[in-house]
């Protein structure tokens, strides 16, 4: 069983290197790219999981936004002009 479980922290550690390698540097958000890395090599599982969590760009929809300030009819102007 912890054969399994190294292999499996080896194959996550190579596609997290891979992952963090192949982004654009200004899509990498908090550290620079190097430093990602470094951290990838050197804390192993905690910085795989650091760099899914703060160091991955986000996917194009993905805000956390939410949804924006709903106007009411009366005080819509695109709205009033079509009346």
């Amino acid at each position: 069983m912890l054969k399994y479980l190294i292999v499996f922290i080896i194959i996550v550690d190579i596609y997290t290197l891979v992952d963090c390698a192949i982004t654009p540097q200004e899509k990498v958000r908090r550290f620079p790219k190097w430093a990602w890395l470094l951290i990838i090599v050197f804390t192993s599982i905690f910085g795989d999981i650091a760099w899914f969590i703060a160091g991955r760009p986000r996917k194009p929809g993905q805000n956390r936004g939410g949804k924006g300030r709903i106007i009411p009819p009366d005080d819509n102007p695109d709205f009033l002009r079509k009346l």
